[in-house]
């Protein structure tokens, strides 16, 4: 990879790699990355004795073990969560939540495009009916994207309604993949997850829920995490999407997002296109991040 990504390590950690031996400078400076990618203190402690432990059973003074190392162990703390996205239901429906500002309505329109990268023939469903301007931007998405779009028929319109016309048309015209829209605000976060609660069961009505996905913004980090803990606890996530990773350092949140939530990360955004949201693969993520 010629160009390293904003998120990876690889300029923080050049120093410690590039060392001669392995001294305490090593474990200092390896900290000091670990907790500036946003490991977190508790992950970032785990890892640095990790890893001292295992340079001291190989009896190694040679830097890029450490870095060897490094990657091993993140990999394998990535892979114990499952990436898959749940989508053989026929149709199948995702629920997109999130607070507002996460980047979730454009999130909805390159997911969909990477569904036709697919040939999976999909509809979205505009249910964050209590801001026109969510509607007229999902509406957009999703002429970028090729793909059908059931609006509210009128402002202000009961958005399980709508939730609800989206799939009967994915059963009406055999569409494989309906996404839904949902706010990402109202004026409690009990009347939120209200909300969420209703849609969810009038879909379920006519078809099951294959994922609910949540949205977060990478470069808000552990921050984010707090604002969308509503959603964790009582919207029945499935599974995560990180977007603006391409604008953040905070590649270490990619691991301590899952371990914080017990939640896999499904897909990730590392750019403004319509082309720029991927499946998360953890080998080849812990690869770019450490080098």
């Amino acid at each position: 990879m010629a160009e390293r990504a904003s998120w990876s390590l690889g300029a923080a950690l050049r120093g410690v790699f590039g060392a001669k031996t392995i001294d305490e400078d090593t474990w200092d400076d390896l900290e000091a990355a670990l907790i500036r990618a946003d490991f977190g203190p508790a992950i970032t402690e785990e890892i640095v004795d990790q890893i001292k432990a295992q340079v001291e059973r190989y009896r190694t003074t040679d830097p890029k073990d450490v870095q060897r190392m490094l990657r091993e162990i993140v990999e394998e703390r990535l892979v114990k969560y499952d990436p898959t996205l749940k989508l053989t239901e026929r149709p199948a429906v995702v629920l997109v939540v999130g607070v507002n500002g996460v980047g979730k309505t454009t999130t909805i329109g390159k997911f969909a495009r990477f569904l036709r990268t697919y040939d999976r023939s999909v509809v979205v469903g505009a249910a964050d009916t209590f801001r026109a301007a969510a509607v007229e931007q999902l509406a957009t998405w999703a002429g970028r994207a090729g793909v059908e779009i059931v609006r509210p028929e009128r402002e202000g319109q009961d958005p399980a309604s709508v939730a609800f016309q989206t799939v009967d048309r994915a059963k009406r015209e055999g569409i494989e993949i309906v996404i839904i829209d949902t706010a990402g605000r109202l004026h409690t976060k009990g009347g939120l997850m209200d909300e969420l609660g209703k849609i969810r069961r009038v879909v379920e009505k006519q078809a099951p829920v294959s994922e609910v996905l949540l949205v977060l913004d990478a470069t808000t980090g552990q921050n984010g995490l707090a604002q969308a803990e509503a959603f964790i606890e009582h919207g029945g996530v499935t599974g995560l999407v990180l977007t603006k990773l391409d604008g953040s350092a905070k590649g270490g949140f990619v691991l301590a997002v899952q371990e914080k939530t017990g939640l896999p990360i499904k897909l990730i955004g590392q750019g403004e296109g319509i082309n720029d949201l991927t499946g998360f693969t953890p080998h080849v993520f812990a690869q770019k991040l450490v080098g």
